[in-house]
């Protein structure tokens, strides 16, 4: 006999029916006298799927051994000067760090100020009008430290001249043998080593973003009972509780 189903729009058949998930039981019609089988198809559960969120890694703090000043004004100073001269502004924070320890109203006995020690003359030369000005004085620093750097082609030797002057490296052809310079190369050329170590640490460490975790839409899938039977006419029924 050929069955014709009538089916609910709800329902959904594009699925295939595992035989083990119907049950057809027979009785017989009360009023008719024919039997009346009735199917119930219990549906396979299959798990809701997830909806993925995107998760943005935060940005790692600076570890607490990179060259900071208190001051916020300074570092915007630092970072902008030396991405006009093509610096490294690690390097320009070990020179202030020496020169001044970030202070920008800093006087040496040889009467060199602010915060990168210019030197009255050099500061003339350079454009400067007062050389405790923040910008001022570390945009004047920054160059002179990029001139003695071209001129030298090594970061030593342009620290060496930034401490004793240009004539002084020139002559000795090397650092020149003046304690204080040696020790200023080397206090300078440690703090910047050390810089450079933590940022490549930082690099190193900073946690990678982690794939996209999924949003449960529920814990329990959610599961209908379909219910069917084929009436007197052989017509099959089904509908969702």
């Amino acid at each position: 006999m050929m069955l014709s189903a009538v089916l609910p729009a709800a329902a959904d058949t594009s699925l295939p029916i595992a035989e083990e998930n119907v049950r057809i039981d027979v009785r017989a019609d009360r009023r008719s006298g024919r039997l009346v089988r009735r199917v119930t198809v219990t549906p396979t559960v299959i798990a809701a799927k997830s909806v993925f969120a995107g998760a943005t890694a935060p940005a790692p703090a600076p570890p607490a051994s990179l060259p900071l000043a208190k001051n916020p004004k300074i570092n915007e100073v630092i970072e902008q000067a030396a991405r006009q001269y093509d610096l490294d502004p690690l390097l320009v924070h070990a020179v202030i760090q020496v020169e001044s320890g970030y202070n920008q109203y800093a006087i040496s006995h040889a009467g060199a100020q602010g915060l990168m020690q210019l030197m009255p003359a050099t500061a003339r030369s350079l454009g400067v009008r007062n050389s405790f000005d923040v910008e001022e004085n570390i945009r004047a620093g920054v160059r002179h430290l990029k001139d003695l750097k071209e001129t030298f082609k090594d970061d030593r030797l342009a620290l060496a001249a930034y401490n004793a002057g240009a004539g002084a490296v020139d002559k000795y052809r090397w650092i020149p043998p003046y304690p204080e310079t040696q020790e200023y190369v080397y206090k300078v050329g440690k703090k910047y080593g050390e810089a450079r170590r933590a940022a490549s640490v930082q690099v190193a460490a900073a946690p990678v973003a982690p794939p996209p975790t999924p949003a449960v839409i529920s814990d329990e899938p959610e599961t209908r009972q379909v219910e069917s039977f084929v009436d007197a006419e052989g017509r099959l029924h089904m509908r969702t509780k």
